[in-house]
């Protein structure tokens, strides 16, 4: 039997854990998810299953009308009884609330997409015309505070890749295993600071995506598409010793294809690179906390910088909106625009 496709087997399990989480959601919820299979990733789902999980037991909770009502015995109908003030409420109490012993704590972010999983809730049912009032729209969407973006200097990028060949400040038992791990570690950390690709693109990388003749590695996007992204000549020697060791290693079963190992012969997992990052970053820098979407956005910068070109950039992250790719590197644009100042004399010298 042919080994099954990563991006395949990472949809099978989230569809068998979406199911789990339905069972725990009022039964009319099952139309909802199936009107947005269509148009949404398996991983969306999932997060829209917890956030909605989240507002019925508030709802259970808190509101009177469905104080103490087991949430599988809720009726759709209950959505038209619900106001704009009651959706407030909810998000109110998303700032602190307890489940399961556990306590949780929201910011802007977390509001933002809750609300956001609520109103795309309400829109399937309003737009089907099974419901007549809409009260999720009403409410307005938490504003955000913009963030710095950390990203790497160039130095950095270089104390980096340095640290991963020849380190100078990992720990001891950090040490132990860098000798069996430094050449994976060295083309992994270079695939994406030379491309930018998401953590969870690297993930899925497979033996046979990566094209040498052309110098390309096809990934699949968020949402499901394939696209080839190129990389240069450091990320091409980096791949090719990392591939002369890989041919040496047995895989576990189901895990042949994948291009990354782990040290238990298995595909190295997302939590697995954000250690790997962080091990190394910590030594390099005390001063950011550096994560695998840090050194995208580094890629980004380094990218912008040298092009000064937004939809390049935008095209080559997978940006579907350029003006998510403006607001990340506005920074910089607004530099170039002062640069322009000094750029035209208007008089010879």
């Amino acid at each position: 039997m042919a080994e099954q496709n990563y991006h395949d087997q990472l949809n099978i399990e989230n569809s068998v854990k979406l199911r789990t989480l339905l069972e725990k959601l009022p039964r009319f919820c099952k139309d909802y998810f199936r009107g947005i299979e269509p148009t949404s990733s398996s991983r969306t789902r999932i997060a829209y299953a917890y956030d909605l999980g989240v507002f019925f037991e508030f709802l259970t909770s808190s509101n009177p009308l469905f104080k103490d009502t087991p949430i599988t015995k809720l009726d759709v109908k209950i959505l038209d009884e619900l106001t704009p003030l009651d959706i407030e409420e909810y998000l109110d109490y998303l700032n602190y609330y307890k489940s399961d012993d556990k306590e949780y704590i929201n910011r802007e972010n977390g509001k933002k997409r809750k609300l956001v999983s609520l109103r795309s809730f309400y829109n399937y049912y309003y737009k089907k015309r099974i419901i007549e009032t809409n009260p999720a729209s009403l409410v307005s969407v938490p504003k955000l505070h913009d963030k710095e973006i950390v990203r790497l200097e160039p130095d950095e990028v270089a104390l980096l890749l340095d640290e991963v060949e020849n380190p100078e400040n990992l720990t001891k038992a950090q040490m132990r295993f860098h000798s069996k791990t430094k050449i994976r570690d060295l083309a992994l950390m270079t695939l994406l600071l030379g491309t930018g690709i998401r953590v969870s693109e690297c993930v899925g990388l497979d033996i046979n995506d990566v094209d040498f003749n052309n110098n390309g590695i096809k990934i699949r996007r968020k949402g499901g598409y394939e696209v080839v992204v190129y990389f240069g000549e450091e990320v091409r020697e980096a791949l090719l010793d990392y591939l002369e060791e890989r041919k040496r290693l047995i895989p576990v079963e189901g895990h042949t294809n994948a291009l990354f190992l782990s040290m238990q012969m298995k595909r190295l997992g997302v939590r697995s690179i954000e250690n790997l990052v962080k091990k190394y970053s910590q030594a390099v820098t005390k001063l950011k906390t550096i994560t695998p979407h840090k050194l995208r956005s580094t890629y980004g910068t380094t990218l912008y910088r040298e092009t000064g070109d937004i939809y390049l950039v935008a095209d080559v992250l997978g940006h579907k909106d350029v003006n998510t790719t403006k607001k990340h590197y506005a920074a910089i644009e607004d530099s170039r625009r002062r640069s322009a100042a000094n750029v035209v004399k208007l008089r010879k010298e």
